[in-house]
């Protein structure tokens, strides 16, 4: 009898966790707004779901998750913002996973393409969604407000996610060559 656990499901038990981080972490900074929109806790599992489980899983992971916290918890609101936030989740996970994979070589440098790749899609397609549904509510979001909320404003959650993220990946894919 053999202990190897098939890698889709080893994929998916993945994911599941990936998604319940991503509804729990957020608990951490809901208490200051300001601190959670800075920090950008849903951020950081969608994009090691993308590293870790493949695009499909992150793409998966990051579209489901804003409704998922939406329905549970009220937060983020359903309309619109965790439509544009589910678009920007789903971009990090999909264009993590696939630079990452995509990459021949696994090395740190790989690993900051990726993250930045996904970093920059994500905020675009944020930036995008987020002007096309305040139009649809006869808003308006213009490039001003882009940088300040897709760069400025982010700036802390960006570099814990340059720190934290390389550190994990480099961390697990260690030891599951170790384990080959």
């Amino acid at each position: 009898m053999t202990n190897k656990i098939n890698p889709k499901i080893k994929k998916l038990i993945l994911a599941a966790m990936f998604l319940a981080i991503g509804m729990v972490l957020p608990l951490i900074t809901m208490q200051i707004k300001e601190i959670g929109d800075t920090l950008l806790p849903m951020h950081l599992p969608v994009l090691l779901c993308g590293f870790l489980c493949g695009w499909r899983y992150g793409a998966a992971v990051g579209l489901i998750l804003p409704f998922l916290r939406s329905a549970t918890f009220g937060m983020p609101p359903i309309f619109p913002q965790a439509v544009w936030m589910s678009a920007e989740l789903a971009t990090y996970g999909l264009v993590a996973g696939f630079m990452y994979h995509s990459l021949k070589k696994k090395n740190i440098k790989i690993i900051y393409i990726s993250l930045i790749t996904a970093q920059i899609a994500g905020r675009i397609v944020w930036g995008i969604t987020k002007t096309l549904l305040l139009l649809y509510q006869s808003k308006s979001f213009g490039f001003a407000a882009f940088i300040t909320g897709g760069f400025i404003d982010a700036v802390p959650g960006i570099i814990l996610q340059l720190v934290i993220i390389p550190i994990i990946v480099t961390l697990v894919d260690r030891e599951v060559q170790k384990n080959q």
